[in-house]
């Protein structure tokens, strides 16, 4: 077993930790639906948050008030936030527009289940911690953003701070290995190709109905 702060070498992610520890923030207050303007996943960053972030919908004036908004923590790629985060709708936007803003990890009491599943199909590691642990994190961080920066070891499963103590969260296996290999939901699904042609060959000899396909209109 690795010693406090020690972990596996190969550490998920190490960066700024932002908190919005709020209960309850849906996805329509990740991205607000009059914000979701294309079907691309890129460019989504910018409306993060937008309700929040900006005095204006129209100028994009700066909230000087609004965590991200803030100097150190304008590059946060770890959030740290409230019970029931992600309810709401389904909307996967709002798991692309955090991801597009550069966030890897998002760390919260509990999530909205959807919103939970969309993370680990897109690469986003959600981690359920006791909001004491996100207290403290939050606490600490604040001190210096930039300087307490919080690591991530998916391998061993912990969350490394101050530099010689650390946090263990549970995952499982199936989106720890989504997330170590960087694999998203088609991905995983194409991994298994052999034995998805396997299966519609055996399938065919046993039930040839189901795939005729018959191109003539049938007569009146």
């Amino acid at each position: 077993m690795s010693a406090p702060g020690q972990g596996s070498g190969e550490v998920f992610h190490r960066g700024i930790a932002a908190p919005l520890p709020l209960p309850n923030i849906d996805t329509d207050t990740i991205i607000p639906s009059r914000e979701i303007r294309r079907v691309s996943k890129e460019g989504l960053g910018e409306a993060l948050f937008a309700g929040w972030r900006y005095r204006s919908a129209q100028t994009r004036e700066p909230a000087t008030d609004f965590v991200l908004n803030l100097p150190g923590y304008r590059s946060a790629t770890i959030l740290l936030g409230g019970d029931n985060f992600g309810c709401g709708s389904s909307r996967e936007h709002a798991v692309w527009a955090l991801k597009d803003f550069g966030f890897k990890v998002i760390a919260a009491p509990s999530f909205g289940g959807i919103f939970f599943n969309n993370c680990a199909l897109n690469g986003i590691l959600a981690i359920e911690l006791e909001a004491d642990s996100i207290e403290r994190l939050a606490d600490w961080t604040g001190l210096s953003p930039v300087d307490n920066q919080l690591e991530i070891d998916l391998q061993a499963q912990f969350i490394g701070w101050r530099g010689t103590e650390r946090i263990p969260f549970a995952i499982e296996p199936a989106r720890r290995s989504l997330l170590l290999e960087g694999l998203d939901g088609i991905a995983a699904t194409l991994r298994r190709q052999a034995k998805i042609d396997a299966f519609e060959e055996a399938d065919r000899q046993r039930r040839p109905w189901v795939y005729r396909c018959d191109s003539q209109t049938p007569s009146s």
